[in-house]
């Protein structure tokens, strides 16, 4: 028995806010991700190796804000943040503030597995990556038309923004269940348009936008990261399976349609239980989404 779910994103988006061509390529990057995580777990690859794998996909897609399509920060540059958790033993690793560096998830898991610290950050995880001959890449690489009139135009509002009045929303990430019954999450983002003073969101934070725990279930958040963080929704949901013996659809629901709307949070969840329930969870006005399970059932869809 295996499981795997994505996202690209969530916020405020509708049928009017994208092109038939742009929804095409959309889809058609949830697709190939979601394959590539897939076909590993049905080769007997773990969770984790699935989860990274499918978020490099989305890392080197223009079309998301993550690695390649990263959005620019208030000094015109990209920061970047991603995490990964390995649900057999709570082990993790996250980056934040990292430049240049090609794919922020394979630095996530190198944090994990080669470094004595869980959580690196900026200029620190750079030269991590640098000794790990990890590939870098110009800022040409991450240059998008796109992605630079929405700061200008953020800027031009004096607005910080999560992607809402463009067509690309905030985070991409991964959740997996393995034939081993182990269980990981991954995420990855460029952060908000026109971001300031070293914001650091949801994604790289552990238990807030990301967590797995082989005795619950693995989770990966998208949305208005401030909100995510303040409610520790991904760990929120853990402890609601765990504790409260919610299934994972009513811990999903309950947090993110409940709990978070109080909040005034917006976003959306992606979570696989220890089972191989999927819960694909939003109150927002869509999430790039999409999963796939061993019995061949599977979804990929946008509104």
């Amino acid at each position: 028995m295996y499981t795997i779910a994505i996202h690209g994103g969530a916020g405020v988006i509708n049928r009017n806010s994208l092109n038939a061509e742009e929804e095409k390529l959309y889809l058609e990057g949830l697709e190939e991700s979601l394959n590539i995580g897939y076909k590993l777990l049905e080769a007997g690859k773990n969770a984790l190796d699935a989860v990274e794998a499918a978020v490099i996909s989305l890392e080197d897609n223009l079309m998301f804000n993550a690695g390649k399509g990263s959005v620019f920060n208030s000094d015109g540059i990209h920061e970047m943040e991603a995490s990964i958790m390995w649900g057999k033993n709570l082990d993790a690793g996250a980056v934040s503030g990292i430049r240049n560096v090609k794919n922020p998830i394979q630095l996530a898991r190198a944090a994990m597995e080669k470094s004595p610290h869980l959580f690196l950050n900026s200029s620190g995880a750079e030269l991590f990556a640098k000794e790990l001959d990890f590939p870098f890449e110009d800022d040409s690489y991450f240059f998008t038309t796109k992605r630079y009139d929405q700061l200008l135009e953020a800027k031009k509002d004096s607005r910080v923004q999560l992607d809402h009045f463009a067509d690309n929303f905030g985070t991409v990430g991964a959740v997996a269940l393995d034939s081993f019954g182990n269980l990981a999450s991954a995420n990855s983002t460029g952060g908000l348009t026109n971001k300031s003073y070293g914001r650091i969101g949801d994604s790289p934070l552990i238990g807030s936008g990301t967590y797995a725990n082989n005795n619950t279930c693995a989770v990966s958040c998208t949305g208005d990261g401030e909100f995510f963080i303040r409610g520790v929704v991904a760990y929120d949901i853990s402890c609601l399976v765990e504790y409260k013996n919610m299934s994972l659809a009513d811990a999903c629901n309950l947090v993110i349609k409940e709990k978070m709307v109080k909040l005034g949070g917006e976003g959306g969840v992606i979570a696989v239980d220890k089972s191989g329930n999927v819960a694909l969870v939003f109150n927002s006005g869509g999430m790039y989404r999409g999963f796939k399970k061993h019995d061949g059932t599977s979804e990929i869809a946008i509104f």
